[in-house]
């Protein structure tokens, strides 16, 4: 099993180059981190966490520009989005993006996505709650379509152009694996659309029956990245038991120095499994 970091990176905690280099020095094999846009100050959808929403949530830097920093000092680990909103996003410019970290990475961007939950932000880009999750499918077609063809064209209910070249191309072939985070709703999603399924703050116990529907909805062995893994080395163990492929251990957002003796606690977990 592997071992990474997911985080909320904000302008209250460490940087993303220092975080970066440090999570390379200490074994771990990617960097996963989260994305919002912003928060309306009017707040509808309750947190799916319960209680207030944290103040991280309303802090967080631009994935891209943060992971283009950490990959600027890193050779090995994987830098991805964790989750992308791709309800919230252009196409066009979002697959520029994930092609262009691709790009200066060498080739080690993971495109992490999901439609969200935080109803009044989205409709704050122009989306519509109720069918959120048709325009996240037909937006992920259109991107693969301009990361793989010359000339790529697209025409659908959300996204719709005629051909138009659209550069740089991923340097992962087809495109940078795509991992859709949900429950049991996302499964369709991954079926058609996903490279693995990022689970999303869960235990063994309720992890277990889920893989086995997700094979089912899949018809095919479908790898699982779990984010914000708590470090308790009971549920560790019972993550590897199951076959997880990655666990994404929670690095909470603090300043550089506690970060890095955070780092140093996560990963000393993490050695016990390697």
């Amino acid at each position: 099993m592997k071992f990474g970091v997911s985080t909320f990176i904000t302008d209250q905690g460490i940087r993303p180059a220092p975080l970066g280099r440090a999570v390379e020095e200490r074994g771990f094999d990617s960097l996963l981190i989260a994305e919002h846009t912003h928060i309306p100050v009017e707040r509808r959808s309750p947190y799916p966490g319960g209680g207030d929403l944290p103040e991280m949530y309303y802090r967080t830097l631009d994935p891209f520009v943060a992971l283009s920093a950490a990959a600027s000092v890193t050779e090995r680990i994987l830098l991805g989005t964790g989750i992308a909103l791709v309800a919230q996003r252009d196409p066009i410019v979002t697959a520029k993006e994930v092609a262009s970290l691709d790009l200066v990475s060498g080739g080690r961007a993971v495109f992490g996505v999901g439609v969200g939950w935080n109803r009044e932000e989205m409709e704050n880009h122009g989306a519509d709650p109720t069918t959120r999750g048709r325009m996240v499918n037909e937006r992920l077609r259109a991107m693969r379509e301009l990361w793989t063809k010359e000339k790529a064209e697209f025409h659908g209910e959300f996204v719709d152009f005629d051909p138009v070249y659209s550069w740089p191309k991923p340097v992962q072939e087809p495109h940078p694996p795509i991992y859709v985070g949900g429950a049991e709703g996302a499964f369709p999603r991954i079926a058609e659309l996903g490279d693995a399924w990022l689970a999303n703050r869960t235990t063994p116990e309720k992890l277990a029956p889920k893989i086995e529907q997700l094979r089912s909805t899949a018809g095919r062995d479908v790898p699982v990245t779990v984010y914000a893994a708590s470090d308790d080395a009971a549920t560790v163990e019972g993550f590897r038991d199951l076959g997880v492929e990655r666990l994404l251990l929670y690095l909470p957002t603090l300043p550089e120095s506690e970060s890095l003796k955070t780092l140093d606690q996560l990963a000393a977990v993490a050695d016990r499994f390697r």
